[in-house]
């Protein structure tokens, strides 16, 4: 776990947490310390790590690596000055779908039943969140065949408890009202393109503040997945200042 920090920070500052992609499979903090950087260099103190990777760590080991980072968070705030009434998440691909997830557990107590790990709910809220490029109705995605790098990962807990296993990834089922604000957004050319618009008007029908964007047009083929990322795109910049201006919109309101 890294920490990108402003200089001189002698006050509790405004976060983002940042759930790295990779299809659960690969991906790591050090991949993501450019974003990371550019992410801070917009006011905010970034914390950014990695999470254990499927096959050798099959569901749930990122989830429970993610809940240690945020009770890690939840205990150390005041040594890194960490505002813990300003946070805010972002997750891109697989990390989009972890994101979602977690912040499930954060905000329902039905689903957390269905997890042994102790989550920080009461410790940390997380005030608004940026869903990229991901998937999120993981069932759904299973029942229809999935594809390799998801099932790498779940696998061994479909295998085991079938049943269970596919309760735990229905996170659509326990979304409720008290999820986070949220910024949905996708590109034209994102081969994941098609799972935003519906994790968008889900969350409009929950009552949840959200946007939904979709970058670049037909015509734009380098408008891929997770094309934010890359700090060489104009776009990028773009997508990254909206995606600040969202959060900053929402830090700054009575929600």
């Amino acid at each position: 776990m890294t920490f990108t920090i402003k200089k001189d920070v002698t006050a509790p500052q405004k976060t983002i947490l940042d759930i790295h992609g990779g299809g659960w499979t690969y991906g790591d903090k050090d991949v993501y310390q450019h974003y990371c950087m550019d992410m801070a260099q917009r006011g905010f103190t970034v914390v950014n790590f990695s999470y254990r990777l499927s096959p050798e760590n099959p569901f749930p080991a990122a989830l429970e690596d993610i809940n240690t980072v945020f009770t890690w968070v939840a205990d150390n705030a005041g040594a890194y000055n960490i505002d813990l009434d300003k946070i805010c998440v972002t997750g891109d691909s697989a990390g989009a779908q972890l994101a979602s997830q977690y912040l499930t557990l954060l905000t329902s107590s039905a689903y957390r039943e269905l997890f042994p790990m102790q989550v920080p709910y009461d410790r940390i809220r997380v005030k608004a969140a940026a869903l990229n490029c991901g998937c999120y109705d993981m069932k759904k995605f299973v029942e229809a065949g999935g594809d390799k790098p998801f099932l790498a990962y779940i696998d061994k807990a479909l295998t085991e408890e079938r049943d269970v296993t596919l309760e735990r990834i229905d996170v659509i089922k326990y979304i409720n009202a008290d999820f986070p604000p949220a910024y949905v957004m996708t590109a034209a050319h994102d081969f994941l393109r098609d799972y935003a618009q519906p994790m968008y008007e889900l969350l409009e029908e929950k009552g949840i503040v959200c946007e939904y964007r979709l970058y670049g047009n037909a015509e734009d083929q380098h408008m891929g997945h997770v094309f934010h990322l890359n700090q060489r795109l104009a776009e990028a910049k773009i997508c990254n200042d909206d995606e600040c201006r969202f959060f900053e919109r929402i830090l700054n309101s009575s929600l």
